[in-house]
């Protein structure tokens, strides 16, 4: 099993910092850095002034600020970012597997339905009818949509697709996410 992109694990406190990408490779020969966004706002990247870097996102005492030279979307979709200070593919190499960050009063504010990702980890799944097929352990970007990954005893990995007529109900302060199953989807189901 690989370790969850999303670097994001159930707290019972609010973060004082938000996920915003996880560094995989240095990009070029002049600092340059290939990120994988898991923010469902990346454009907000151009905005940032500042960003947090660290090799735990859970370790505020490891974060470094960095000031943002630039962000951008490459021709393959995906993002590069260049730090102030980071200049060359050495210094840029020292950042692989890191996370970037931002402070959650920096963060893009949310709409009424909404919620950020780290108040859905750790999250009951229930369906309309009543099953309980887990909780909420991680998630995968996909270029349509999220899924969430539910792990549960009865069911062990689930699927879910955050679309329309799927998720009925993300509730972070009663600490349950209800959904609608298509057919099949579980084990014995049809």
């Amino acid at each position: 099993m690989t370790e969850p992109l999303s670097g994001i694990k159930k707290s019972d406190k609010q973060p004082a910092h938000l996920v915003l990408a996880r560094v995989l490779r240095p990009h070029g020969v002049r600092g340059g850095l290939r990120i994988a966004v898991t923010t469902p706002f990346p454009d907000r990247l151009r905005d940032l002034e500042k960003v947090l870097i660290g090799r735990d996102p859970e370790d505020a005492d490891s974060f470094e600020t960095y000031s943002l030279r630039s962000a951008r979307l490459d021709k393959n979709n995906e993002w590069l970012i260049q730090l102030e200070g980071v200049e060359t593919r050495d210094d840029a190499e020292r950042f692989r597997h890191h996370y970037l960050l931002t402070a959650l009063e920096d963060a893009v504010p949310l709409e009424d339905d909404e919620v950020y990702l780290f108040q859905v980890m750790g999250l009951e799944v229930r369906t309309e009818d009543g099953r309980i097929l887990g909780r909420v352990t991680d998630f995968i970007e996909t270029g349509a949509n999220m899924v969430y990954v539910v792990q549960g005893e009865t069911y062990g990995e689930v699927l879910i697709p955050d679309v329309q007529g799927f998720i009925l109900d993300i509730n972070p302060e009663a600490g349950f996410m209800l959904v609608r199953l298509m057919p099949g989807l579980l084990p014995g189901d049809s």
